[in-house]
């Protein structure tokens, strides 16, 4: 599979784990996501380190991977407590802002300057989050800004693609030591082992109906792999500007499973969007 295809499967997977986790697992407390996006797709990646071993690393390998840690759970457990509060709509999309984050961190940590095609993109993306809030346009122009901050799932994930936007760049670090698939099952796989004594009392409520954490667990698993693999296959700003179609995605299972109106707005304002991305993510590379 050219990694295209495995970039759209990527998007698709992640977009049906975001779905099926606010659809189906309502009751489960949010320390058991952390299970079931971390844990399970851990222990199904496994197989992955027996035919793909993690070479010989370096310290420096470490110093990526440990600070990135902590940051990736903090991250998941605002990503689904954001879900859970807010439409789709008002959720998922504000993940096209990572990499804006990031670019603003390489400016003020590398000291990397934003070409014009970079912050065409950033424009882009900010138009889009201002078409996603068009109904608050009569209160005032600034308010679809403004009603931004005033959702909470929305600030949320606005805070989960800033710490996305941290852990991508050590991610970047680390695969400097490591091939992009053995390092996906390695990262799950010891992520999964530090969320299992955080979980507490989400084990039971997660054994009292193991299909649909285990789906969900299988859909994050094709999301990593087919990250990794299309990693392998062409330059991650490619790889990315894809994968974020998963807003769209997500849009439209709002749309579907929870009867989110405005779709076809929401939709536009996605694709501008997706497209900002693409142009941060083309014009970085």
């Amino acid at each position: 599979m050219n990694w295209f295809l495995l970039s759209l499967l990527c998007a698709f997977s992640l977009a049906s784990a975001d779905a099926f986790t606010k659809w189906r697992l309502e009751g489960i407390p949010r320390e058991g996501m952390l299970l079931v996006r971390f844990s399970i797709p851990g222990l199904l990646l496994s197989p992955v380190l027996f035919f793909h071993p993690l070479p010989a690393v370096p310290l420096a390998f470490w110093e990526w991977v440990l600070p990135a840690i902590p940051l990736e759970l903090a991250a998941m457990m605002f990503y689904m407590k954001a879900i859970r509060l807010a439409p789709l709509y008002l959720t998922l999309p504000y993940l096209a802002f990572t990499p804006i984050f990031t670019a603003m961190l390489a400016y003020l940590l590398l000291h990397e300057r934003i070409s014009a095609g970079g912050l065409s993109g950033i424009l882009m993306i900010a138009a889009g989050a201002f078409m996603l809030n068009l109904r608050h346009l009569g209160k005032g122009l600034l308010e679809p800004f403004m009603a931004i901050f005033r959702e909470k799932g929305s600030r949320l994930m606005l805070l989960v693609a800033l710490l996305y936007g941290i852990t991508s760049v050590l991610g970047k670090g680390a695969l400097e030591y490591c091939p992009p698939l053995t390092f996906g099952a390695f990262y799950f796989g010891l992520v999964g082992l530090i969320s299992l004594p955080l979980a507490g009392r989400a084990y039971g409520s997660i054994l009292a109906r193991p299909f649909w954490p285990l789906v969900i667990g299988l859909m994050v698993s094709v999301m990593a792999a087919s990250h990794f693999l299309a990693l392998g296959k062409t330059d991650v700003a490619y790889m990315i500007a894809v994968k974020r179609t998963s807003l769209l995605f997500g849009i439209l299972y709002g749309a579907i499973l929870f009867r989110e109106r405005g779709f076809g707005l929401h939709f536009a304002a996605g694709t501008i969007m997706v497209m900002g991305v693409a142009v941060i993510s083309v014009t970085a590379s």
